[in-house]
């Protein structure tokens, strides 16, 4: 069955102030999502809600046809998510980083694919380093390795492009259109012009509301 997760009406209210509301989209297999907006306008909530890690909203989220809460394991076993925040140990190296959240998404993975993975990000020579002496753009291609490293057909992106260099971002653009080309389906913040082979849609969170554009 292809991806779908579908949002009707869904609407989040933080601290007395609406982020958001009346939104309606529609992700599916080979769409890329950009969610656009100013700092505060709620671009991470929305996030965390289609990602099923808050249930804080009004409206309805669907996840090919069913109540996205009923079907939470099943929705959560296609899904990749890497927040703002790289969530690597400092003390373990980059390979051991990799381990423990393939094993965390039970995919167990071998060091030559750990080790692959790390390549596809340029940071061969780096496998063997606690992470906490790498640069803040090396533990971000850490982070993004999992891209490579654990095959999940939605990936949610909260600012991926973070810390990183020109090399580093034509890497990530050429994994999100290889990604998408394949039939997967990329939902990502993010401040950095998206240069992808694939067409993105646009969704604009601010004062005046939302505004979906393709």
């Amino acid at each position: 069955m292809s991806l779908q997760l579908q949002a009707r009406n869904l609407a989040c209210e933080r601290d007395g102030r609406w982020l958001f509301g009346a939104l309606d989209l529609e992700i599916q297999g080979g769409d890329i999502l950009r969610v656009e907006g100013a700092n505060g306008s709620g671009k991470t909530t929305l996030l965390k809600l289609l990602s099923a890690q808050s249930l804080d909203y009004q409206g309805t989220l669907l996840w090919r046809g069913e109540p996205l809460r009923r079907v939470r394991r099943d929705f959560l076993s296609h899904l990749l998510y890497i927040g703002h925040a790289s969530a690597l140990k400092p003390a373990l190296s980059a390979l051991e980083n990799l381990a423990w959240h393939a094993a965390l998404a039970g995919q167990p993975s071998s060091e030559a694919e750990r080790v692959a993975a790390l390549a596809t990000l340029g940071l061969s020579g780096f496998e063997d380093l606690p992470v906490g002496q790498l640069s803040a753009g090396q533990q971000r291609r850490v982070a993004l390795a999992r891209l490579v490293l654990v095959r999940r057909r939605l990936w949610m992106l909260d600012e991926p492009f973070t810390a990183l260099d020109r090399d580093g971002i034509q890497t990530l653009e050429a994994l999100l259109s290889s990604h998408v080309g394949q039939g997967g389906s990329v939902v990502l913040t993010t401040h950095q012009p998206l240069r992808v082979e694939v067409p993105v849609n646009r969704l604009h969170l601010g004062e005046e509301g939302v505004d979906v554009t393709t």
